[in-house]
């Protein structure tokens, strides 16, 4: 992911990306940013969230997405955009939710630099299951928690990854 130490100086970008950026990505931006601030480390992250559609620009998360994280002690302030190429220049890591979104990723990457940025969020869960994170768009309530359950434990994962890149303060 990356080598860098990450500073305040030098933040690191990571941009969350499901289809349509209601339900999975914007849970995992808002989860990743309580983590972060949970352990006062905000000005060492950009966190931001996308979809590779244009389905939903503008709205909101999901109200059902809403209501889980609220739940939990975490508010869902993005709104929907679409990722688009450029965003690859403003990223060290592109994570994406499924397969499919994965797949639309490299397609929009340009080399071999940009398709590196690229990561599915369950290579980072310790129990990793089929590799997706499952949309819960057409699903009850279940599907939402079950969402947001994976994106949080795969969240706490990736972050510990990341935190042994930022230069212990003497």
């Amino acid at each position: 992911m990356t080598d860098s130490p990450i500073t305040s100086d030098n933040p690191f970008n990571i941009c969350f990306v499901c289809l349509g950026n209601i339900c999975r990505s914007p849970t995992a931006e808002g989860v990743f940013q309580h983590l972060v601030n949970q352990q006062g480390l905000q000005s060492y992250f950009y966190i931001d969230s996308a979809g590779t559609s244009a389905y939903h620009i503008g709205e909101p998360a999901n109200s059902k997405s809403q209501q889980i994280a609220n739940r939990k002690g975490i508010e869902l302030k993005s709104r929907a955009r679409r990722f688009e190429s450029s965003d690859f220049n403003n990223f060290d890591l592109v994570i994406a939710m499924d397969d499919e979104n994965y797949q639309n990723l490299k397609m929009l990457a340009n080399g071999n630099n940009q398709l590196s940025k690229i990561k599915k969020l369950r290579e980072f869960d310790p129990t990793p299951g089929d590799g997706n994170v499952p949309d819960p768009y057409y699903g009850g309530i279940d599907g939402f928690e079950n969402v947001f359950n994976i994106v949080y434990r795969s969240s706490e994962s990736l972050l510990n990854s990341l935190k042994n890149n930022i230069p212990q303060e003497s």
